[in-house]
């Protein structure tokens, strides 16, 4: 959806909880990247997935690939936050939560912990020069690499913890949902909980995962990204469903992601209106801005023409998402103050 986004949506505060620093990188940032490393014959068609197109789940993670080989060193890093940083803060987002998997590239010397102590420097910048949005980070465990790894990045997670000033707060497990089982991850999940790190999860993704599923909700995780095929009505279960709502554990809902993706066959068989309906905490998300071609604003506006809400509706999803951060409850008190300010501007 390229089309003209009613300024409602643009002007309405929002927050952000599903975003992966890498894939949330823009047409314009890519064209610096590329500039920078001409080597690499990349072209733009190669990084993004724009309109009426769609992919299987694999050519995604393709994607990423692609995107990986022009960010390798810290300074593309910086550039890539701040950018991603502010144009969230352009598109009305008040309060944002990125979170990426940290890397090590050889070649360039970049590390695990660098590539963090990057991103909360871009945070800090953009805080510095008076940006708009609060930012905060999820460190990310990739599934694809092993229990070993899951440790190692749960203890870097753990550090940065103390030592952010609170910028990170929690851990972010996803990566290609095909491979390997959440049985593997358990124990490095459970000492990220028990040492404080809030928990967002990559749940039933795609469908055949109930077992997984049921297993990683007994940690019980606060907040789940996606969980396409949880529900009875797409193969998943009632008892995963009771599970879910009696732990009151929110869902992280990307609708042009998921359709783009393939997961979903097409928005009005969205997810969103099962969990919705049910009046369950759901918060409209991007996943990836720049890979899906659009922004939190296109999202609300979707969900709104598709399932029939009305503007009052949208803000008050806006405003209850609120609560599913992971900042503590002073953060949230000045985030409702905020909504409460501008309420009357974007309702005018």
């Amino acid at each position: 959806m390229d089309n003209e986004v009613d300024v409602f949506y643009q002007e309405l505060p929002k927050v952000e909880l599903h975003a992966h620093l890498n894939g949330s990188v823009s047409s314009q940032t890519i064209e610096k990247l590329i500039s920078r490393k001409p080597h690499l014959n990349i072209e733009h068609g190669m990084t993004a997935i724009g309109k009426g197109q769609r992919r299987t789940l694999d050519e995604c993670f393709q994607v990423f690939k692609v995107i990986h080989q022009l960010v390798d060193t810290e300074e593309d890093i910086l550039m890539v936050a701040i950018d991603v940083i502010k144009e969230f803060a352009a598109d009305g987002v008040k309060y944002l939560e990125l979170r990426s998997t940290p890397r090590e590239e050889k070649t360039t010397g970049l590390t695990k912990r660098s590539y963090i102590e990057t991103v909360i420097k871009a945070i800090q910048q953009c805080r510095s020069e008076g940006v708009d949005i609060d930012v905060r980070f999820l460190v990310a465990i990739d599934r694809r690499n092993g229990p070993e790894v899951a440790m190692e990045t749960v203890k870097l997670a753990e550090e940065f913890m103390l030592s952010s000033d609170g910028l990170v707060l929690g851990l972010d497990l996803s990566g290609d949902p095909t491979v390997g089982h959440g049985r593997d991850l358990l124990p490095a999940l459970q000492r990220a909980k028990n040492c404080g790190l809030k928990l967002s999860l990559h749940l039933s993704e795609v469908p055949s995962q109930l077992e997984e599923s049921e297993l990683l909700l007994n940690l019980p995780p606060d907040r789940i990204g996606h969980g396409t095929f949880l529900h009875p009505e797409v193969g998943g279960s009632q008892s995963v469903v009771d599970k879910v709502v009696e732990n009151k554990i929110p869902l992280e809902l990307c609708l042009t992601s998921n359709v783009k993706g393939q997961t979903v066959p097409c928005y009005s068989k969205h997810h969103f209106k099962y969990w919705y309906q049910m009046g369950h905490p759901s918060v409209i998300c991007t996943d990836d801005k720049g890979v899906f071609s659009t922004d939190l604003s296109q999202e609300y506006q979707l969900a709104a023409s598709t399932f029939g809400l009305s503007r009052e509706d949208v803000w008050k999803i806006s405003q209850q998402a609120i609560d599913c951060i992971f900042a503590p409850d002073n953060v949230k008190q000045q985030l409702k103050q905020k909504w409460i300010d501008l309420q009357p501007q974007v309702f005018k």
